[in-house]
């Protein structure tokens, strides 16, 4: 592989904290704005009516359905490729990048052309109305043509973030979220003799800045040698497509499990009012911007603890995973502090109907109290994956959802409203971090021994 001006932290034999630390400052101005990309759109959404700020709220299962497929790409990206430079086999992890790219532009190809053909029947069955669904069709049908332009950002980011390179990364998503800022209000609203085109014009930002992304990323991959540049035998492909399906697909089903339950979730709103969909999606949104920190991390995590599990440094994996937890604990708790304080002004900025407030304030004053304890299961998910065990990941995100997260959100809506509903994601949370947290530690124990 050739040398490159990147300084690569030396994840194997570093000190963890320092190195966890310069791995995950850079990231976090890059995932911050890269979750603003959808925070950007519902503030200048909003502005448009309470039809088009609950129609946005509505296509967050079903866009985070498809980029949590790509993140499952992504994850076996970062965990193949981190694995094989900890193990010294460079060769391995350029085969790895190429063939990961081609499945994940082969199944968002597959998954949007069904999005686009069954799109009326998706979104009644989450409880759109038809005048909602107008505002829905202007967004999704172009947001499912252009999401091929999404594999790139993501699937290439991890394949840098795995040759511990989350500076790049990071710049990369700055820039397509300023593009993606700059574009929204001059596309929405119209400039000059660009006409106004609403929802549509959201869409389009955001595919600018995704087309901006794409092109940075191959030219990289390309130009620092990290992605193999000849066609390669099919033996070769199938053993690493082997691999990377048995990642790759559990781990992508893991993440769609959490559109999965946001839709059942948004659901169970519809049948309480409208206004309380409208809140959620505004929570959910700013919930990324919440804990963006826990999402850094899950991003750094992996590669450190893949290259680790590698060179077979056990005790480094369970050091940096607790110091992870300790620290996400804390840093959420000043967080929720935060956004009880400033929920009202929050409310304000996104919506200029009273109950709408209301709930958003109501949303702000409960669910973020969970964040911290909801970090430990991210955390614990993706250290699970980095460990070639994306089953567990699976498992642990299925019990969070079905067996704690919806039955305790739905028994609360039962009792106590909107607000119950909110306080059953908190206790969900509470029981699935304990679980998490238990069985990630005995199964790091347990490896030491073999």
């Amino acid at each position: 592989m050739t040398n490159t001006s990147v300084e690569i932290p030396a994840l194997t034999h570093a000190d963890i904290k320092p190195t966890l630390k310069a791995m995950t400052l850079p990231m976090l101005a890059g995932m911050f704005i890269l979750m603003t990309f959808s925070v950007v759109d519902t503030f200048f959404i909003s502005m448009l009516g309470a039809d088009q700020l609950a129609a946005i709220s509505f296509t967050f299962p079903v866009t985070f359905t498809l980029t949590s497929v790509l993140l499952g790409f992504s994850i076996a990206a970062s965990t193949i490729i981190a694995t094989a430079i900890g193990a010294a086999k460079n060769q391995s992890a350029q085969q790895a990048s190429q063939v990961v790219l081609l499945f994940s532009l082969f199944a968002i190809a597959l998954l949007s052309s069904l999005g686009l053909i069954f799109c009326d029947a998706i979104f009644k069955l989450l409880g759109a109305t038809d005048a909602q669904l107008l505002f829905i069709h202007q967004y999704m049908d172009i947001w499912f043509v252009g999401v091929l332009l999404l594999v790139l950002p993501i699937v290439g980011n991890a394949i840098l973030r795995a040759h511990g390179d989350t500076k790049v990364p990071s710049a990369i998503m700055v820039i397509a979220g300023v593009i993606n800022a700059l574009f929204d209000p001059i596309f929405i609203f119209g400039f000059g003799p660009i006409p106004a085109m609403g929802m549509q014009g959201a869409a389009f930002a955001t595919l600018a800045s995704w087309g901006f992304g794409s092109v940075a990323i191959i030219v990289l991959l390309l130009k620092r040698d990290l992605i193999s540049k000849t066609v390669l035998n099919l033996v070769v492909y199938i053993k690493h497509s082997k691999t990377i399906l048995s990642i790759a697909l559990p781990a992508a089903g893991a993440n769609m499990l959490t559109p999965i339950a946001s839709g059942i979730i948004i659901a169970i709103l519809a049948r309480l009012s409208a206004s309380a969909v409208a809140a959620f999606g505004v929570g959910a949104r700013l919930e990324s911007i919440a804990c963006l920190v826990v999402l850094a991390l899950s991003m750094t995590l992996p590669p450190f603890i893949s290259q680790n599990f590698g060179a077979g440094f056990l005790a480094r994996i369970n050091e940096a995973y607790r110091l992870c937890a300790r620290f996400v604990l804390g840093w959420q708790l000043l967080i929720y502090v935060l956004l009880a304080l400033l929920a009202k002004p929050i409310a304000y900025a996104f919506s200029d109907v009273e109950e709408v407030r209301s709930m958003i304030c109501l949303f702000l004053w409960i669910v973020p109290l969970g964040y911290g304890l909801q970090g430990i299961t991210i955390l614990t998910n993706s250290s699970f994956n980095a460990l070639h065990k994306p089953t567990k990941a699976l498992l642990l995100n299925l019990i969070r959802l079905f067996v704690f997260y919806i039955p305790m959100a739905w028994l609360g809506s039962e009792l106590y409203g909107v607000a119950g509903l909110f306080i059953g994601f908190v206790i969900a949370n509470l029981i699935t971090a304990a679980l998490a947290w238990c069985w990630f530690n005995r199964d790091v124990k347990r490896l030491s021994l073999e």
